[in-house]
């Protein structure tokens, strides 16, 4: 019986064996054939999708089954690569100019070529106004070797391309200036009057051909021995604006700081305190333009009146014997400031009034003569003039009496 049970044992487990042999080649089978039939990810699939059976769960059968748990608390969204668009503002409407539209140039070196952009930003929205850029760089009326500002106005003016002229020029001409064949230091005495000469010629020839001029005096500049030649140079620029009958515009106090010297910084038209100048501390920057610009619309504003120009402004001395008293020409709304702050009043309508009249200063001649020193004396005790040493007004008509 012994030996009879042992050896049913043993068959149990031989055929135990040949049960695992057989699983195990049907699950290789298995495994391979999913290779072959499916691509990788569903193998994959498929492996997870099984669970792990080892020789105690053939023996004594599987365990509990065990569902892993998911965190999906701490999951994050799994990222997709949708493409963002982007809304384009829709482009401003280009304004076109109309025919005969006033002609605006720019003269000058580099400062009008950045100047004339400027001015092309403030007006681009006037149909009325076209701004033509004639700036020259590295010009100006010392070289006239290099570029003859003379020679090309006149070429310019007989053209007839241009109805109002902007000029700001000079911050090339701190250099020696030749007249009669010699070189004459610059901002000498003999340097200052070749210079000024040249000046009064050009703006003779836009007064001849009757075209409005402004003339765009000089900023402070950042090298220091610099910018006194540049302001003593537009000093000499006003000066023949004022016999040229140009409107001169002062912008140096505009770029300056508090103590009157350089600033590369500055408030732009909305008040925002931005870069005003380029890094070579002569130019302007694209704010300092735009703002430079503006200060030139306000004198603009004295010939162009949205389509029509005119090279009248409005004298309030003009006519009356003022006219030939010594005073500096009239600069339109500047000398309209200067009668406001000297209290002239001038009648809107009626015949012109005499300079003399502006000024009462005429001796009134006294109707009677005043008191003498016996009338004095011999003022009543009471009266206002009697001061103590009048006599007794009732005393002597008593003494009259009898």
């Amino acid at each position: 019986m012994h030996y009879k049970s042992l050896g049913s044992v043993m068959t149990k487990l031989r055929h135990i064996l040949s049960v695992v042999c057989v699983l195990a080649v049907a699950g290789a089978a298995i495994a391979v054939a999913p290779a072959h039939a499916q691509d990788a990810g569903a193998a994959i699939e498929i492996a997870q999708a099984q669970p792990k059976r080892n020789l105690f769960d053939l023996l004594f059968g599987p365990g509990e089954k065990v569902t892993p748990k998911t965190n999906t608390q701490n999951q994050r969204p799994r990222a997709t690569n949708t493409p963002s668009v982007t809304t384009l503002a829709p482009s401003k409407p280009v304004v076109e100019k109309v025919i005969g539209a006033t002609r605006l140039a720019v003269f000058g070196d580099s400062l009008a070529v950045d100047l004339a952009k400027a001015l092309e930003r403030a007006h681009e929205d006037d149909p009325n106004l076209v701004v033509n850029a004639h700036g020259v760089g590295s010009s100006g009326f010392v070289r006239d070797d290099f570029y003859d500002w003379n020679g090309a106005i006149t070429e310019i003016i007989a053209a007839d391309g241009f109805d109002i002229a902007v000029v700001i020029i000079g911050i090339n001409d701190r250099q020696p200036i030749t007249v009669s064949g010699q070189a004459q230091k610059p901002l000498s005495d003999k340097w200052k009057t070749a210079y000024a000469d040249r000046l009064i010629a050009f703006l003779g020839q836009l007064r001849a051909a009757g075209k409005p001029v402004i003339w765009v005096g000089l900023p402070p500049m950042k090298a220091r021995t610099y910018s006194v030649a540049m302001t003593q140079i537009s000093s000499i620029h006003q000066l023949a604006s004022f016999s040229g009958g140009a409107e001169f515009v002062d912008i140096y106090e505009r770029f300056a700081n508090e103590d009157g010297n350089y600033t590369s910084t500055g408030p732009d038209l909305n008040g925002n305190h931005v870069v005003m100048r380029k890094t070579d501390g002569i130019h302007f920057s694209r704010a300092g333009s735009d703002k430079l610009a503006f200060y030139i619309n306000q004198s603009l504003k004295n010939f162009y009146r949205g389509g029509a120009i005119t090279i009248e402004i409005s004298d309030a001395l003009e006519g009356t014997d003022a006219q030939a008293m010594i005073r500096m020409p009239f600069q339109g709304l500047g000398q309209i400031r200067l009668l406001e702050v000297a209290g002239a009043v001038v009648p809107l309508t009626g015949a012109g009034r005499k300079a003399s009249q502006f000024v009462v200063a005429r001796n009134i001649a006294l109707e009677q003569p005043g008191f003498d020193l016996e009338v004095l004396v011999n003022a009543p005790i009471g009266r206002a003039d009697a001061f103590g040493v009048g006599f007794d007004l009732t005393e002597d008509l008593a003494n009259e009496v009898e």
